[in-house]
């Protein structure tokens, strides 16, 4: 049976990129290829890497100013921490206060306008707007930047906090693979022969949530909304055909693609990792292709049923996205490649390098 302990690592505090490179692209590259070797390249490699007819799938979700403060009635503090828009002027938020407000408290925020408390849903407060939320959210919201970046966001992180095909609002943390991708390296895949196609997972709070139970069979996991369209599912036939190979840009896209795989009510009861599905990979016109919450929770054992590939950022200790990348690529291959990278003083986390990780199987 599978321990959080098993995920963890020790990371010196200074390898926690603060700020993103000075240009996309312009970051290291590790790449962990399906012999499980190690190579140290730079991202602008990844053009060499690759080969023709390989598909790289996209997350084009994009970041929201999903963050506010303010005050209730009494005075006392708020943030706010949008997570959801159900509606065009109600959301779903977290919200940070010495005492949780209650329903039909009114709420403040940015000393501009009202939000009214309705309800909870967990741990999620409803809040109603006095307009469309993305607008006032657009006019006052500041870019919600993770946890271990220690500066508020400014202007630059408004531009280089976003991928440069976002088109999707939705998401409170970027799907950071992604920032990568200037469009200089597009155009330099798609010469290569590179095709690509776009998924959408609108990345939630939850991406950055611990893992509290020792047992990963008893982790609960986040949900977020995620599509697969008809065009991308398409492409991935093609890419088959073709021999190439698919390849997720962020675990985001990665657990959009695998849940497409998986029959509708597989992720009602979301305690524990995803059991490996039997049987033959689904054709890609088997895949689903309806907009759905998805909780899928990728951890070694997993047979991955898209993705022959990955291209992702370095990640948390003990978190969920640390066990997906040892789910294909190997427990302890991720621990040697984890090593490694401290050791050659990469950078780690959302603004830091990338790597690239080849299954075993691929």
């Amino acid at each position: 049976m599978l321990s959080l302990s098993e995920f963890d690592y020790v990371l010196p505090p200074e390898l926690i990129a603060q700020t993103p490179p000075a240009t996309r692209g312009a970051s290291r590259l590790l790449h962990l290829d399906a012999a499980s070797a190690l190579h140290d390249r730079v991202f602008a490699d990844l053009v060499a890497v690759l080969r023709p007819h390989d598909l790289l799938v996209f997350n084009d979700t994009r970041v929201i100013k999903a963050r506010l403060t303010g005050h209730k009635a009494t005075g006392g503090k708020v943030e706010v921490l949008v997570e959801r828009i159900p509606q065009t002027t109600r959301a779903l938020a977290h919200v940070r206060a010495s005492k949780a407000p209650g329903p039909g408290m009114t709420l403040r925020l940015a000393d501009a306008f009202d939000v009214t408390v309705t309800g909870r849903q967990g741990e999620l407060f409803e809040l109603d707007f006095p307009d469309a939320v993305l607008d006032l959210l657009d006019a006052h919201g500041a870019v919600p930047l993770p946890p271990y970046i220690t500066h508020a966001a400014d202007a630059e992180d408004e531009a280089r906090y976003q991928t440069i095909y976002a088109r999707e609002p939705g998401a409170v943390a970027a799907p950071t693979a992604g920032l990568h991708f200037d469009d200089a390296m597009m155009a330099r895949l798609a010469d290569a022969g590179v095709d690509r196609a776009f998924v959408t997972l609108h990345v939630g709070a939850g991406t950055f949530q611990p893992v509290r139970a020792e047992a990963l069979a008893d982790h609960v996991m986040h949900a977020e909304w995620s599509c697969v369209p008809h065009e991308t599912v398409a492409a991935i036939a093609r890419a088959r055909e073709a021999g190439g190979r698919v390849i997720a840009v962020g675990t985001t896209s990665m657990r959009a693609l695998e849940s497409s795989a998986h029959p509708a009510g597989a992720f009602d009861d979301a305690r524990g990792p995803t059991p490996p599905t039997p049987g033959p990979r689904p054709a890609p016109e088997a895949l689903l292709t309806t907009p759905r919450d998805t909780q899928l929770f990728i951890a070694p054992g997993y047979r991955f049923l898209v993705a022959d590939a990955l291209i992702t950022n370095f990640h948390l200790p003990q978190s969920t996205l640390l066990m997906l990348v040892s789910a294909l690529a190997g427990v302890d291959p991720i621990r040697r490649a984890y090593a490694h990278a401290i050791a050659q003083h990469y950078r780690f986390f959302s603004y830091g390098d990338a790597m690239f990780i080849e299954s075993p199987a691929s």
